[in-house]
Order: structure tokens, then sequence, then C-alpha cells
């Protein structure tokens, strides 16, 4: 089932808040993306960066858990928005 673009905004807008309230993830996200914390609030709206946000959480399944425990959604909601955001359908896993 697909999501649609403005869902799959907000559940990364969710994602990008539960990164920044975890002291141990964010530098991580900081340091792997070059992004500043200025930029996190400049680049919020920009579904290329939510993009880049969901492709971050995705590298730990540990951290998919985590976000999706804390939401109550099911683990497989990040992938799906990520699909549907920009660069999301170029997603190879081979």
């Amino acid at each position: 089932m697909s999501m649609s673009a403005d869902r799959a905004e907000t559940l990364a807008l969710q994602a990008l808040a539960w990164l920044v309230g975890n002291d141990d993830l964010l530098p991580a996200f900081l340091g792997a993306t070059g992004a500043s914390e200025g930029d996190l609030r400049a680049q919020a709206g920009d579904p290329a960066f939510l993009g880049a946000v969901l492709d971050f959480l995705a590298m730990d399944d540990s951290w998919i858990v985590a976000f999706c425990d804390s939401h109550g959604l099911t683990y497989d909601l990040p992938m799906r928005a990520r699909a549907a955001l920009p660069g999301g359908q170029q997603m190879n896993w081979t």
C-alpha cells in the first residue's frame, strides 16, 4: 500500500523530532549528513531532507524499532514513508 506525500512528510517530521531529542543519535546524524543544528530547522520543510532523515534511521534496525515503538507505529511505516519522498523510489538493496 502506498503512502501519500503529506503523510510521509508528517512521519518524517516525527522522526526528525525524535532524532533531535536523542542525545546519542543526533550528533551521529549531524556528522553523517554534514547538517548543522540550524539546518535542521531550515530544512525541516524540504522533502528531500526528510528523506535523508529516514535514510539515516534505516541504517540500524534498532533505531527504526526505537522510533516506531516511541510513536506506536508499525515497523514498516518509515520505509513506506521513505518510498513516498524524493529519491525513495531509487532504493537498491542489492
